[in-house]
């Protein structure tokens, strides 16, 4: 499978989504931001969060979002503000990994999340997405550990909306929350006065869940979201962790997104795509292709 044969598999889903799986464009609210993951803008890798700026600018995406510590990064450098005033485009969100199941690391973290909350505000941010570390899933009992999870996320979330931004869960897999079963105990029980939902579609299905159903499940309190595809094909596994640009996997997108057009509430929904060292297209065109599919559904983009 190389790179053009990857991109004439791409081209051919985009074709068929177009003539079956898409209704007739409507007029959309939502405006849809991009995450700096697919540019692999990351802890380790700050320094390719312009790439990824200049990009999400100039493909008319209407925001962004990378990890919180790129941005405390950036911002220690002073060179933060200098690349959002040559771009345009505004920040919305940071994420951040924390850690909920071991009582003994929830002081730190808890500082921690103050502090990169902080970072985000001061750049106009409104958002921080909490996701929670990473566990042996064949060892790990989420019900022995629910407790924690639990009083952990209430008091991480309390501080970023003290700290003046909002904040929501964000479940994945391979970490202490995946399960379509954990995330309904989870958020059944966590005070979602401060912690409101923020899931990835695309996690969710690879995760065994139907996205699309969850989505409308927690829709009342679902003000933030990662949109991702999911295919799960040995062709997407070899560059993008099953993931693939949106409208060629197995997520129900048109059903998550006339969900959140009708929730009532503005959610961020932002695109993202996994990266690998040996992926056959850029970040930029998976972008790009991906806004040509949220074009066809009705959505536009900044020019």
């Amino acid at each position: 499978m190389n790179r053009r044969h990857f991109a004439q598999t791409i081209a051919g889903g985009i074709a068929a989504s177009a003539c079956s799986g898409l209704r007739a464009a409507t007029p959309r609210k939502l405006k849809i931001g991009h995450t700096c993951l697919t540019w692999n803008s990351a802890p380790r890798t700050p320094e390719n969060l312009e790439e990824a700026v200049k990009d999400v600018s100039e493909l008319g995406y209407w925001c962004w979002e990378t990890f919180a510590e790129v941005l405390d990064s950036w911002d220690g450098k002073g060179t933060l503000a200098p690349l959002m005033e040559k771009y345009k485009v505004p920040l919305r969100s940071g994420y951040f990994t924390t850690n909920v199941v071991d009582p003994a690391q929830r002081k730190e973290t808890l500082e921690k999340v103050s502090r990169l909350a902080r970072v985000i505000k001061k750049y106009n941010g409104t958002f921080m997405v909490l996701a929670a570390n990473g566990v042996k899933r064949s060892e790990y009992s989420f019900a022995e550990h629910k407790q924690n999870v639990v009083d952990a996320l209430n008091e991480y979330a309390k501080a970023a909306v003290d700290a003046g931004i909002g904040t929501g869960f964000h479940q994945h897999t391979g970490t202490a929350v995946e399960s379509r079963d954990e995330v309904y105990a989870l958020m059944d029980s966590v005070d979602t006065k401060y912690l409101k939902f923020a899931p990835d579609v695309g996690q969710l299905q690879k995760g065994g869940a139907d996205a699309a159903k969850v989505i409308k499940d927690f829709a009342p309190i679902t003000v933030h979201m990662h949109l991702k595809d999911w295919v799960g094909s040995d062709i997407a596994n070899q560059y993008y962790a099953g993931y693939c640009p949106l409208g060629q996997g197995k997520v129900d997108l048109v059903s998550v997104l006339d969900t959140m057009e009708k929730s009532g509430h503005p959610a961020n929904i932002m695109v993202e795509l996994d990266r690998s060292a040996k992926a056959p297209m850029s970040a930029r065109e998976t972008a790009t292709i991906t806004k040509a599919y949220l074009e066809k559904l009705g959505y536009t983009f900044q020019t």
